[in-house]
């Protein structure tokens, strides 16, 4: 059963996370929007993701520098296990289904999807005024955003950024340096004796045994500018920017991907066969490479044999049954 949708306030959302103290008004007093839930079934792809006149490797090497946000100095990140989505400020009908929608992309790349009561990881915050909103939250709990441990977020000119920039939707994403085998947190917190950890005979000059983990995300969403999308839409979106960090403000034009929604909203249905691709060769890569560049081309490598699986896949599902002897 996937996570019930905590649609009541974000104070309530925020009591069983960590840190959790009052919301901004800003929140409390945005209105509970109204959506039609689609009927519909899963998204269709836009077509071919090869760009013209780029191999595979190459586009999608490109696409991983372009739309890839790590922490400073960090690979990646990505959830471990699961996560928990909640929903805010979205009647519950609509915050159950970008919730399902979440959690159901969550569940096809490997992850446990929220039971009913968990701690949310991912917030999905809705409001009318997302700059007033999200710069009172800040301002209310610089921990949540800004932790204080090396290699866990973007630092404080991304976040002036963050609360800044008029998006349709924006995000913050905490990530921890962990442990590969065992999710052990590999930096000090403040406040904490620095870890012990046991790495003798792991890794190496080129590899590492550490890895990065998704912690937290918030996802804010004004509804006032994203009334030209439909729910199917929002939700894979949101499904997307909540499973991987992305940047925000990657050129992604020459891409069919959902993250060119608020650009082209008649050309986008929903998550494509390129970020579906993405997202699996993300989930299914190993991670262990210490030089930056060299990472980022295993993640692609990774990405790649997910694109010719599907391909494979899809080839496959369209030819005629054999005829029987």
């Amino acid at each position: 059963m996937l996570a019930l949708a905590l649609a009541t306030s974000l104070a309530a959302v925020l009591a069983t996370a960590p840190l959790a103290e009052d919301l901004p008004a800003a929140s409390r007093a945005a209105p509970q929007v109204q959506t039609q839930v689609p009927d519909t079934g899963a998204p269709t792809d836009l077509g071919d993701i090869v760009v013209e006149g780029q191999r595979l490797q190459e586009a999608t090497e490109t696409f991983v520098r372009e739309v890839g946000s790590p922490a400073r100095g960090r690979g990646l990140a990505r959830w471990r296990n699961g996560v928990c989505v909640g929903v805010v400020n979205l009647q519950p009908e609509t915050a159950q289904y970008i919730v399902d929608r979440v959690s159901t992309v969550a569940r096809d790349l490997g992850l446990r999807a929220g039971q009913p009561g968990c701690r949310p990881s991912v917030i999905i915050i809705a409001t009318v005024d997302a700059n007033a909103f999200t710069s009172e939250f800040v301002a209310m709990r610089p921990r949540l955003f800004i932790v204080g441990g090396s290699g866990m977020d973007q630092g404080h000119n991304a976040l002036r950024r963050f609360q800044t920039t008029d998006r349709p939707v924006r995000w913050w994403n905490v990530s921890v340096p962990v442990e590969e085998d065992t999710g052990t947190i590999a930096v000090r917190l403040p406040g904490e004796n620095a870890p012990q950890l046991n790495l003798r005979g792991a890794g190496g000059l080129l590899t590492t045994t550490i890895v990065d983990d998704s912690k937290r995300a918030f996802v804010i969403v004004d509804m006032d500018r994203v009334a030209g999308v439909s729910l199917t839409q929002l939700a894979d979106y949101l499904a997307m920017v909540s499973l991987a960090q992305v940047n925000p403000d990657a050129d992604t034009s020459g891409y069919a991907t959902v993250l060119n929604l608020f650009r082209e909203p008649d050309q986008v249905e929903g998550l494509t066969q390129w970020d579906i691709a993405y997202l699996e060769g993300l989930y299914d890569s190993l991670r262990i490479n210490r030089n930056p560049g060299a990472a980022r081309t295993e993640i692609a490598s990774s990405i790649v044999r997910v694109h010719r699986r599907i391909n494979r896949d899809e080839a496959g599902a369209g030819e005629p049954p054999a005829p029987s002897e």
